[in-house]
């Protein structure tokens, strides 16, 4: 047992950033344009998240759960396995957080000019962290490729829909939690960004 305690995060991290910033490089270079399509569909959820139809409703929410489902097969399953002995059971929860989006029925916005900046921020500016913070282009996430943006988006847009199932939550949540200690174990920047966006949703959540 106290040989268990004398191990930390960095202890138990498999790869150097150096690997995994690589790794999403070789990813975003092997599926372009596929990011330019992925913010005109994040776009797209959003808009039918604020159409009063039914139908529109419903149509975000599997929009959603596709990118959730791409991202669990794309990234996970056949890059993240790679490096990550962990990744296949991030792909399966990502897989399940796709299957609870398009059995959620509707995901209908609040109107508010809050939730469009904040899906603005994750669908144009998340992707411009690359660069600001020196790494090359080819290294931006962007939703529906990255899982980052992905849960980024989907804890906006749950924030912003009063109706959300409550069982929308956890995924993305845990997802925030995993992220940001990798990052942190590798001294990213940043690596406080996508924790803190959980917990504001979470805390706009359960205010509303």
């Amino acid at each position: 047992m106290s040989e268990w305690s004398s191990y930390t995060l960095a202890d138990l991290l498999m790869f150097s950033a150096r690997t995994y910033w690589r790794l999403l490089e070789l990813y975003n270079v092997a599926v372009w344009p596929l990011q330019l399509a992925a913010v005109a569909l994040g776009l797209a959820i959003a808009w039918c998240a604020r159409r009063a139809p039914r139908d529109a409703g419903r149509a975000a929410a599997v929009l959603l759960g596709l990118t959730w489902l791409w991202v669990a097969w794309a990234y996970h399953a056949q890059r993240y396995a790679t490096i990550n002995m962990a990744a296949p059971w991030f792909a399966a929860a990502f897989a399940l957080q796709a299957m609870l989006l398009v059995g959620a029925g509707t995901l209908h916005l609040r109107p508010g000019r809050a939730t469009g900046g904040a899906v603005g921020f994750v669908l144009l500016a998340y992707p411009l962290l690359a660069p600001v913070l020196g790494r090359p282009w080819t290294q931006a996430e962007v939703f529906g490729i990255a899982p980052d943006a992905t849960a980024a988006l989907t804890l906006v847009l749950l924030a912003g829909a009063p109706r959300a199932h409550a069982l929308l939550w956890p995924v993305p949540l845990l997802w925030c939690a995993v992220s940001g200690a990798t990052l942190w174990t590798m001294h990213a920047p940043l690596a406080w960004l996508l924790p803190g966006l959980g917990l504001a949703a979470l805390l706009v959540r359960l205010r509303s």
